[in-house]
């Protein structure tokens, strides 16, 4: 079992760059395929990201390909998510996600922890 929180959120100009954090405590945490979720107002949670257990298998949603870059340090228990050229689409909670699956998928239900969210504000 582990506990997330995500750290990092605010707001930007569009055009700008944000770093996402979410630190997860407990341990195993390399056994874990880890999400990004993002969920704007009205409107339903997304999928962002994954990252399986060592780093590989990263698979974005088409909207943020080429513009975000998520990784992870196992040693320092850390997710990120580097986001680069955000637009006021890009606005949302941002949340992290964790999944006992080798890699991760792009549906909420295959993440079983998930972490407070932090938001994101992109202005144009």
């Amino acid at each position: 079992q582990v506990q997330l929180v995500e750290s990092g959120g605010g707001l930007v100009q569009a055009g700008g760059s944000l770093r996402l954090s979410c630190a997860a405590s407990g341990r195993t945490f390399s056994n874990y395929a880890m999400g990004w979720f993002r969920q704007a107002p009205g409107k339903e949670r997304e999928f962002v990201a994954t990252i399986g257990w060592i780093g590989d298998g990263i698979y974005y949603v088409d909207s943020v390909k080429g513009r975000f870059t998520a990784s992870r340090d196992n040693a320092k228990n850390t997710l990120y998510l580097q986001m680069n050229s955000l637009k006021p689409e890009d606005t949302a909670v941002y949340y992290c996600a964790a999944s006992r699956n080798r890699y991760g998928r792009t549906v909420s239900n295959d993440y079983a922890y998930w972490g407070q969210g932090t938001q994101v504000t992109v202005s144009s």
